[in-house]
């Protein structure tokens, strides 16, 4: 039998997706929700966002997970599909 101290914390928080380019409103959220921790890249389709591993950029469709703990990080998706 495990004992609930030995297995690893569980770290969830919150995420939200990279919107596509057009969806101005999205972008406008998740650029307040991730305030100083990132910056709009010049094509505007992407997105660099401030991990515990570093500079990560995240591209349309990817998930930006904050942790409990306050740290962002950024989970690929197999399919970066966007609409327009």
């Amino acid at each position: 039998m495990t004992s609930f101290s030995s297995l690893p914390p569980f770290d969830h928080g919150a995420a939200l997706r990279v919107p596509p380019p057009g969806d101005s409103t999205n972008w406008r959220n998740l650029l307040m929700w991730l305030g100083d921790d990132a910056r709009t890249l010049e094509h505007a389709e992407a997105i660099q966002v401030r991990t515990p591993q570093g500079e990560v950029i995240a591209h349309c469709g990817d998930w930006i997970v904050l942790s409990v703990t306050g740290a962002f990080h950024v989970t690929r998706t197999g399919d970066r599909i966007c609409d327009a």
